[in-house]
């Protein structure tokens, strides 16, 4: 700890997570956070976001610890304000992110007069946390929040909550915690290694290898295009990615689809099924007479790596194992795709944004069902990097394209956003005006909850009556988006073909800070 004088609580926090590294936080803050609001007023190493909700806040922190590698903080108020961003932390935690999540508490006497924000901050921390912890005096704070930041790297990544008394945050306190270096994933050891190449020499394309996390970077989709060139083995990735590297010169990995008796057929004839950084893929609800392990019958399940282990250095060893190193990956060409014409539809938008999409994109997807043909047709555009929605909890879309934006400010972000999931949060569009970042929002327009109209024939539920798709039907009133953004200081069109669609997505790219694009299904 660095003695200095005059230090708070609250300032010792805040230096402590520049110290760590901690570059951004994102933070819809309440009067036991003020002290904190002051320490950031004076840390100007600190870039500090404000979120008009906290899904806003904590989605922006997973978009930007998807890019950026590392954590951001959030400050959150009391119980309450952690538990408005609980649904997008759900997400943070399926995407392994680290992430280091402030929440203020009552000071430590008032809270036992059991106040009317009181609540068990611990619990709700906990159903999302991989680590909680209370400062219970400002003299802790420090070494506290090194703890927390070297707690979020895991591996693999995760949710370190630290919760701030008021009091902790106002008393002097001691100095600056001394950073901590985070743990570091271990490569599987070798003879587990070489027991998934004897299996892969003999098997063929009954082996098929399923990915996420960074065995999905270019890296380790390079390594795995390798793996399939050396023993036919077939390479699928979850059906919800963290981040995965795609377009031209990547290796080409599709995704499982999102059914389950798609999923089954997509894997037939798998004898061995090869996990890295993954579980077996399950259904995502249960459905009466349907299976939900969706791991064909006779396939055995074998792990190569861990998702706490080294993805790329296992997938590294692996091909070096089988004599692949220096095998031809197979990498996607990248080509030329023609502008549409005609009707508006998901594929001739999917045609529009592979043939527009600049260098070095990022593309946010909480597209749901109108997006699902879209990465087919983005397969040979320019290189970009995929997030999607990896926890179910929707909302996360316009959050986390703020925060990819704010860790890669020189790249565009287009954020394929579904109608309904859009308004969840669509506070964001406040932040990404606010903050003039790059983010194109594509809103797929179908004015209906679609995924729902057919879970609730799936789920035997039977043919809903006009009551019943009243409730899947985002009609009267007819959402608004342009309206709506235009009210959160960003610009916008609404567009009906193809062809105006590809107009405006140009326009959108060649300008700086966001735009909404209306896309009418």
């Amino acid at each position: 700890m660095r003695g200095e004088p005059g230090l708070t609580g609250a300032d010792v926090l805040v230096r402590t997570l520049v110290a760590a590294g901690v570059e951004v936080c994102f933070t819809n803050p309440g009067t036991s956070e003020m002290h904190v609001v002051a320490a950031l007023d004076r840390e100007l190493r600190l870039r500090a976001v404000l979120g008009l909700f906290e899904g806003v806040v904590t989605g922006a922190a997973d978009g930007y610890a998807r890019i950026a590698g590392k954590p951001a903080c959030t400050l959150l108020h009391l119980g309450p304000g952690l538990a408005n961003g609980i649904a997008n932390l759900h997400n943070a935690r399926r995407a392994r992110v680290p992430l280091v999540n402030v929440v203020g508490d009552h000071a430590v006497g008032h809270r036992l007069l059991d106040p009317p924000l009181n609540s068990d901050i611990e619990g709700l921390a906990g159903a999302v946390s991989g680590w909680v912890h209370l400062s219970k005096s400002s003299s802790t704070v420090g070494a506290d929040a090194a703890r927390a930041v070297a707690a979020s790297y895991g591996p693999p990544g995760q949710i370190a909550t630290l919760i701030l008394p008021a009091d902790a945050a106002w008393n002097r306190a001691e100095g600056v915690g001394e950073a901590m270096a985070p743990l570091r994933p271990s490569i599987p050891e070798s003879r587990a290694v070489d027991m998934i190449a004897e299996l892969l020499r003999g098997a063929g394309d009954g082996a098929t290898l399923l990915m996420n996390g960074d065995a999905l970077s270019e890296r380790g989709l390079e390594l795995a295009g390798r793996v399939h060139a050396a023993t036919g083995a077939r390479l699928f990735a979850d059906t919800f990615v963290t981040k995965m590297a795609r377009g031209g010169g990547r290796v080409a990995v599709p995704k499982l689809p999102y059914y389950g008796e798609d999923v089954l057929r997509h894997l037939a004839g798998t004898r061995h099924l090869i996990l890295v950084g993954t579980k077996a893929p399950v259904s995502f609800f249960a459905y009466p007479g349907e299976p939900g392990a969706l791991t064909p019958e006779g396939c055995s399940v074998h792990v190569l790596a861990r998702p706490d282990q080294h993805l790329v250095g296992a997938l590294s060893a692996l091909a070096e194992a089988l004599g692949a190193s220096r095998a031809d990956p197979g990498a996607a060409a990248r080509e030329a795709v023609p502008l549409p014409t005609g009707a508006l539809t998901p594929d001739s938008l999917g045609q529009a944004l592979a043939a527009l999409l600049p260098e070095n994109a990022i593309v946010m997807n909480e597209g749901a069902t109108a997006a699902r043909r879209i990465p087919g047709w983005t397969t040979n555009a320019a290189p970009h990097d995929w997030m999607d929605l990896t926890g179910g909890a929707i909302g996360m879309g316009l959050p986390a394209a703020a925060g990819a934006a704010i860790a890669a400010p020189d790249r565009r972000v287009v954020s394929l956003q579904a109608d309904g999931s859009g308004m969840y949060t669509v506070q964001a569009l406040w932040t990404q005006a606010r903050e003039g970042l790059d983010v194109t929002t594509i809103v797929l327009a179908n004015r209906k909850y679609a995924i729902l109209e057919g879970e609730y024939r799936r789920t035997g539920a039977g043919e809903p009556s006009p009551k019943g798709r009243a409730l899947f039907e985002l009609t009267r009133p007819e959402l608004d988006w342009v309206s709506l953004a235009r009210g959160m200081g960003v610009p916008g069109t609404r567009v009906g073909t193809a062809d105006a669609l590809a107009e405006a997505i140009r326009k959108s790219f060649s300008e700086q800070g966001p735009f909404v694009i209306e896309a009418l299904l």
